[in-house]
């Protein structure tokens, strides 16, 4: 979901291809400025990747953690496992070389794949907060509605919409602005990818697929709030009484609740950027858009983090099965 015309001002500049009258301007960075960057981009995917691995490995491996809300965790870390495994690589090369080396459809493919992940995590969230809802503002209600069943078909839904509107809206080459931005003039040339950000089209995409499903899911979780501190209250003050919420439900909607906080500290400012974009006449920087692409990004860093950090039924069953590989080993 990013564009790279001549985000940073360097030393040199030269041809994506050299060989070609209608190759872009390519920048070139000196190598004291790249290789950290590729140092630290490239720990940030191997992290990416091997920690939403082990949450998928840890939930998969244990029967008792086989619950609706576990499916859509694990759900949602294959989709940031994809991330680091197949857009994070061509998006650094993109970044610090200033090029697309890699031909126009795979330019399409790896937006579109971009897309697709992007709106599959921010649905899943939707359905977490659906699933917390039900938990803890209907609790005797709770284990008839959401069910193993109803938990995969929300798994379906989000990436069935996800990749029918993240591949549609690129290869349709769907876009309603009147002129041409200097981003799309970029892509014209041979090296360049053009995806969202620089089009109308980019202001709609950010309402309804981000903007939206965010009001959705903080509606949801102000209603989770109240009801909560009710619960808390009564499980403080009556310490024997019967309540029809666990503390265990508790914690995992406010485990969950710093899940979806850090997703929208990460996206929102990269999503605000396209609204305001064509505002202000396309004068925001590609270096800013950059910079926020990759902070957005990083939230696949957080959640096994924060699983990691709050859950101790991760913990635990973390270290059994390190435990088991070890032996195995």
């Amino acid at each position: 979901m990013m564009n790279l015309s001549q985000p940073w001002r360097a030393e040199t500049f030269g041809l994506c291809f050299a060989s070609l009258n209608d190759s872009c301007i390519k920048t070139i960075y000196s190598p004291v400025f790249r290789a950290p960057l590729y140092l630290i981009f490239t720990i940030t995917i191997i992290l990416i990747v091997f920690g939403n691995l082990w949450v998928i490995c840890t939930i998969c491996s244990f029967q008792q953690l086989h619950t609706p809300t576990n499916f859509l965790i694990v759900s949602m870390a294959i989709s940031d496992l994809l991330l680091g495994s197949f857009v994070m690589p061509p998006s650094m090369i993109r970044s610090l070389e200033t090029c697309w080396y890699f031909g126009e459809f795979l330019c399409k493919f790896h937006s579109g794949t971009d897309f697709t992940l992007c709106n599959a995590s921010v649905l899943h969230l939707t359905f977490i907060s659906i699933d917390r809802y039900f938990a803890v503002c209907q609790p005797l209600q709770y284990h008839n509605r959401i069910t193993t069943r109803v938990s995969i078909f929300m798994i379906l839904v989000s990436w069935g919409f996800s990749a029918f509107f993240g591949f549609g809206i690129i290869f349709s080459e769907l876009k309603i602005e009147s002129k041409e931005t200097e981003e799309e003039l970029h892509v014209a040339c041979k090296g360049g990818c053009l995806a969202l950000h620089g089009r109308e089209i980019g202001v709609t995409y950010s309402i309804v697929f981000y903007f939206l499903p965010m009001f959705i899911i903080v509606s949801l979780y102000s209603r989770i709030f109240v009801i909560a501190l009710k619960h808390v209250r009564v499980i403080n003050n009556y310490p024997t009484s019967s309540s029809s919420v666990s503390k265990k439900d508790l914690k995992a909607t406010k485990t969950l609740a710093i899940v979806i906080g850090v997703f929208m500290s990460c996206w929102t400012p990269y999503f605000m950027c396209n609204i305001i974009d064509p505002i202000v006449n396309h004068t925001i920087p590609s270096l800013l858009y950059e910079v926020l692409m990759w902070v957005a990004y990083l939230n696949a860093v957080f959640n096994p983090l924060i699983y990691a950090f709050f859950y101790s039924w991760f913990r635990e069953k973390s270290k059994l099965l390190y435990e088991k590989l070890y032996k195995l080993c």
